[in-house]
């Protein structure tokens, strides 16, 4: 199989189901946003976490290859007739959600309460996750104007938002077990 097809090459490509759309269509930049995060996330997972932490961010990294591929779903094509799933796209669950919920709260148990913002950084490690929160939410809001064009599955835009949840709580982790200094955010008075 070769890696280039010459087919993308006027600024087009195809979406599942075959249909073609120019490079620069909301949902092109949508599941685009995703890879980058899931790009972010690998790195992530390259960084000193426990082993816990790494296969989480593993199964989270499929989770994102799932959503980009319900996100590169041509709509129409999707279903036959009958409403069938013509193209057996997998799907996000609420067993995923609630897999990213868990390790929020587990994570919050071991923190000490937060009472103020947190600019990022102290460590490579918790700005890496940071940077990984940010494109998360990018992730969001490209995923949230789509879904107001052409809904998909509501599930997608829960787990992205749990996902930056659980991004913003891992980073302060992170800090916590690197025992790297979080500086709190206490606007100045004018």
């Amino acid at each position: 199989m070769k890696i280039y097809t010459k087919t993308g090459d006027k600024g087009s490509t195809s979406l599942f189901g075959g249909t073609r759309v120019p490079k620069h269509h909301i949902r092109i930049e949508s599941y685009g946003t995703v890879d980058e995060l899931n790009s972010h996330i690998g790195l992530l997972r390259d960084q000193p976490v426990d082993n816990n932490t790494k296969q989480l961010l593993i199964e989270i990294q499929d989770r994102l290859f799932t959503i980009g591929a319900v996100l590169a779903t041509d709509p129409e094509k999707e279903k036959l007739k009958n409403g069938k799933d013509r193209l057996n796209i997998p799907k996000v669950s609420e067993a995923d959600i609630e897999k990213l919920e868990h390790a929020i709260d587990q994570m919050n148990t071991e923190l000490p309460e937060m009472t103020h913002f947190v600019l990022p950084g102290g460590h490579q490690s918790v700005s890496f996750c940071h940077i990984a929160r940010c494109v998360c939410r990018r992730a969001e809001r490209i995923s949230t104007a789509l879904y107001d064009i052409e809904p998909f599955q509501d599930q997608v835009l829960v787990y992205l938002n749990r996902l930056s949840d659980y991004l913003f709580v891992l980073a302060r982790m992170l800090s916590h077990s690197l025992q790297a200094e979080e500086i709190q955010w206490i606007p100045k008075k004018s």
